[in-house]
């Protein structure tokens, strides 16, 4: 099963000298890109690798990581694309859970990745549960725990290319700018794979800055860049974005279940939309989609299920909620994953793969026209004697006031309630918040229940690579400096 190659191959027969990748200076056509999966494939192939084997790949954004990619998918071994800010032990747990049979690295992270092998020496074998046609093995960024792996086989890896193509109009006369880290499907699945698979130019940056975006509006005018609210906050920051053309773009993409309102705002406000796309590593992770065309009449939600994804939103007995009740999103579509690495087949779907529900682990309210809003995961709803509080919603009055940079919401114990709201604020630099102001303008927006009932501001929040809040860090940080919810 070569699919996922034969789409690139396909592009490199149609249209050989198009330019597909550009990273720094260096140029490759679409021949060029497709030579360079060749000779990684027989290299591969040389040192043993074929049917079954997991290859890790620990480097920034590069050609030589997408070349790695097509070349797993023509000789049958696996992907595995790991995160280079985990610290080593971190990184040999994942080498043992996936059982890495080669471990390949750029060479600006040659000293992690010995780190890495030294701690956990390679099996040289696949482990159990690589099928035929898994091609990429991808773990959660662990907001919720121990991170698992994600499998995914090439066939739903295309019905999510198919399913972007056509949510987002990518053609081969779009430039996509591409500034996240590949090693997330996010950063991978929403743009550049789609964009490569369409015959589109790609200019990826080996890590993401600012200032380096912005200069290649541009220099490089791209049509479209997918962005995250970490990413969208540090351009909105940047000395340039005030006076920087942005004519060039159609629209961004944000891949981010909640992205704070005041974020979205900003850039409407410059003319610019911002679509939405919400997933997940399981996912595909293109699940919900805010079309570009809709992006400035919805500012908030994610948009309606993707074309071939079926959506549901369910209670905690498992029954599908109301219009405008708030439930656990459950999909079901053909770019979910295969199913977690070494664990019993079917886990994480109700009625096993064949006929059940990825349950997402969000909650989120239906309108009448079928738009979703996400208002957070389950596991962060806080319960205060008895009423529900879904943190977004105080996450994005707070983020929305004068020197905010960023806001969070978490539940801390209280003997009379149970558990009250405490939100979390980064300042702007250089900027002295008035937390008096801010409390009495919630005050006027929010039912008292919901009242924050301390505001702590901190220097920054802990989060994973693509900018997501780790709340159960942030809990755990209150909880040891005090513990106390009382001001």
């Amino acid at each position: 099963m070569t699919e996922l190659y034969q789409r690139i191959a396909g592009q490199a027969a149609r249209r050989p000298d198009a330019l597909a990748l550009q990273v720094g200076e260096r140029l490759l056509s679409y021949r060029e890109l497709l030579d360079l999966t060749d000779a990684s494939a027989r290299q591969f192939r040389a040192e043993g690798l074929g049917q079954g084997s997991l290859l890790g790949w620990l480097g920034h954004n590069s050609a030589e990581m997408m070349a790695a990619l097509l070349a797993c998918a023509k000789i049958g071994a696996v992907f595995v694309p790991l995160n280079w800010r985990l610290a080593a032990p971190e990184l040999a747990a994942i080498t043992v859970h996936a059982g890495l049979s080669a471990l390949r690295h750029s060479p600006e992270l040659a000293l992690l990745a010995t780190q890495v092998l030294a701690l956990a020496p390679l099996s040289g074998t696949a482990v159990a549960r690589v099928e035929t046609g898994d091609v990429m093995l991808v773990y959660t960024s662990g907001t919720t725990g121990e991170p698992k792996g994600a499998m995914h086989s090439q066939a739903g890896m295309l019905a999510n290319i198919d399913i972007a193509l056509v949510v987002q109009g990518l053609s081969a006369i779009d430039r996509v700018l591409a500034v996240l880290p590949l090693f997330h499907v996010g950063g991978l699945c929403i743009q550049v794979l789609p964009a490569l698979a369409a015959g589109a130019a790609v200019k990826l940056h080996p890590r993401f800055d600012p200032g380096a975006w912005l200069q290649d509006l541009a220099a490089w005018r791209p049509s479209t860049s997918l962005l995250v609210p970490a990413v969208m906050q540090a351009l909105l920051a940047h000395p340039d974005w005030p006076t920087t053309d942005l004519q060039s773009l159609r629209f961004v993409n944000s891949g981010s279940s909640i992205v704070p309102l005041a974020l979205i705002e900003a850039f409407h406000a410059r003319g610019l939309p911002v679509a939405q796309v919400y997933g997940s590593t399981e996912t595909g992770p293109f699940s919900i989609a805010l079309l570009p065309d809709e992006a400035l009449a919805r500012v908030g939600s994610v948009g309606r299920p993707a074309p071939g994804v079926a959506l549901r939103l369910l209670d905690g007995a498992g029954s599908d909620v109301a219009v405008g009740e708030v439930g656990e999103i459950a999909l079901r579509a053909p770019n979910l994953m295969r199913g977690y690495h070494r664990l019993p087949e079917g886990a994480g779907f109700a009625g096993g793969r064949a006929h059940g529900w990825f349950a997402t682990g969000d909650l989120a309210r239906l309108d009448q026209d079928g738009f979703v809003t996400v208002v957070g995961r389950s596991r962060d709803l806080i319960i205060s004697g008895g009423e529900n509080i879904y943190p977004a919603e105080i996450e994005n009055l707070a983020a929305g006031w004068p020197g905010v940079a960023e806001a969070a919401v978490v539940g801390l114990p209280d003997p009379r309630w149970g558990e009250v709201p405490v939100l979390v604020l980064v300042a702007r630099s250089g900027v002295l918040l008035d937390l008096a102001g801010l409390r009495a303008s919630l005050v006027r927006q929010l039912a008292r229940y919901k009242q924050p009932r301390r505001v702590v501001v901190t220097a920054g929040l802990p989060k994973t690579a693509l900018g997501k809040v780790q709340k159960s860090l942030l809990r755990e940080s209150l909880l040891s400096a005090g513990g106390s919810a009382a001001d």
